[in-house]
């Protein structure tokens, strides 16, 4: 590395000589290595062919400014936009990888409290739903429409900008042994672990996850633009990972417009500072659908809520309405703010197994929230352990069979709309009549936020 001019001592600017030798071993499929010592980066193309090794003692460092990140087309929260790019990129390239057991830091704070700034000046003008997309901020890793990626080998990925791992428009990838800390020097608002974004035939395995947003992610397209690309994310394997803190262990959405399709999840330790372990999140303009999705052999220890599913999950972000009294309006608001015709906008999950669940000390069993005109349908829980203050509700479903159930409750589950469902134990269930649901736009901002 020193031989193109590369000097690990945490202020020089690295970018063009990291690039060089990447651009190097491109000409031969090589992989590209450092000597210890930290090398401070802005944007970097790993090209096809390649293997970017980051060997323990090596820190790859990312700027603060961002001018250091080029502005290049993407998907971000579900949107088609340009954007700027990650600290380390594998973009439109196959059979590349990025490995080792040292450190990839965004340094992210800076770009933490832009958003914070900004989000504090739209949440007044009625533009909540446009901060994440207007305060730009760098990915740390992303995965875009390529194939044949291989990232892990025991990487520490710490203090992303932004999401973290970010797997988008690409197929046969392996995301195998990281380790990502977010959560040190503040809490980092949307540092999503991994996103896994309109993506086929992906494996992710061996992850230890410390974010302050979703750990696991699964992601296909928001709203109009997403129904416009509607591409699946599909054929996804998920395995023998633990979260320790983060805004739920597994999580489809709310990203959902394009749809999920063959995914399994299993061997999923949650536990710490974790509200929800599996979450379902959609909105009723985003649309998309849930097909053969396999949940099993989780264990969830102090988690409050074991299971929620919310098709009308946080209005502040989700429905973007452009206020009165703008003209200059942006290219992205206009996109996000395209109406959705109401059949069209409502997800719909369907035939989905979950088994082997076990939690303790949980605080409410259940809270599923469906539409009525779409009811969540032929779900199967098998062999599910909860022991928690209540059993919460389940609404708007129907065709749902438990079998081998063991719930220790201060409170049945109540049903609402909720037809065919079977197989919960006697005492632990109470049916409630139809009444006004609770609307989630009343509550504050934070409160929207936590889903």
């Amino acid at each position: 590395m020193a031989r193109f001019g590369a000097k690990g001592d945490g202020t020089t600017l690295n970018t063009a000589a990291i690039q060089r030798a990447i651009d190097a071993a491109a000409r031969t499929g090589g992989t590209v290595v450092f000597p210890k010592g930290t090398f401070l980066s802005g944007s970097l193309f790993v090209k096809s062919g390649v293997t970017l090794k980051v060997d323990k003692g090596v820190t790859i460092l990312g700027s603060q400014d961002i001018a250091h990140y080029p502005v290049m087309k993407t998907r971000i929260a579900g949107i088609e936009t340009h954007w700027p790019a990650a600290l380390v990129n594998i973009y439109e390239q196959k059979n590349a990888a990025i490995v080792g057991g040292g450190t990839i830091d965004g340094d992210g704070k800076v770009f933490w409290d832009s958003y914070w700034t900004l989000r504090k000046a739209y949440e007044p003008r009625g533009l909540r739903w446009a901060s994440d997309y207007d305060a730009q901020r760098p990915r740390l890793i992303q995965v875009y429409k390529s194939s044949q990626v291989k990232v892990g080998g025991g990487l520490l990925l710490r203090r992303s900008g932004f999401w973290t791992l970010h797997v988008c428009f690409s197929e046969n990838v392996t995301v195998d042994g990281v380790i990502i800390r977010n959560n040190e020097g503040g809490l980092g608002p949307s540092t999503d672990g991994i996103d896994i974004d309109s993506s086929r035939q992906i494996l992710v395995q061996n992850a230890d996850i410390d974010v302050n947003d979703d750990a696991l992610c699964l992601k296909s397209g928001r709203d109009s633009d997403g129904l416009r690309v509607n591409r699946p994310t599909e054929d996804v394997i998920i395995r023998d990972s633990i979260v320790r803190a983060a805004a739920a262990g597994l999580t489809f959405g709310s990203e959902t417009s394009g749809g999920f399709r063959n995914i399994e999840a299993y061997n999923i330790t949650v536990q710490g500072s974790v509200p929800v372990g599996i979450l379902f999140k959609s909105a009723h303009t985003r649309g998309g659908f849930g097909d053969n999705l396999r949940l099993h052999d989780f264990k969830m220890t102090g988690i409050p809520v074991v299971m929620r599913i919310t098709m009308n999950w946080n209005p502040s972000y989700s429905y973007a309405k452009i206020p009165a009294g703008i003209s200059d309006i942006p290219p992205i608001w206009k996109v996000l703010a395209t109406p959705v015709p109401k059949e069209q906008g409502m997800a719909r999950f369907h035939d989905v197994r979950i088994w082997n669940i076990k939690a303790t000390g949980a605080t409410t069993a259940f809270e599923v929230d469906g539409f009525k005109e779409a009811p969540l349908e032929r779900f199967r829980l098998e062999n599910i352990d909860i022991e928690a203050s209540k059993g919460g509700h389940i609404y708007d479903a129907v065709d749902w069979q438990f079998s081998d159930v063991r719930l220790k409750l201060g409170a049945p589950v109540a049903l609402e709309n909720a037809t065919g469902v079977s197989g919960l134990p006697a005492g632990k269930v109470m049916i409630k009549p139809a009444g006004p649901k609770d609307d989630p736009s009343k509550k504050s901002f934070e409160e929207q936020d936590k889903g």
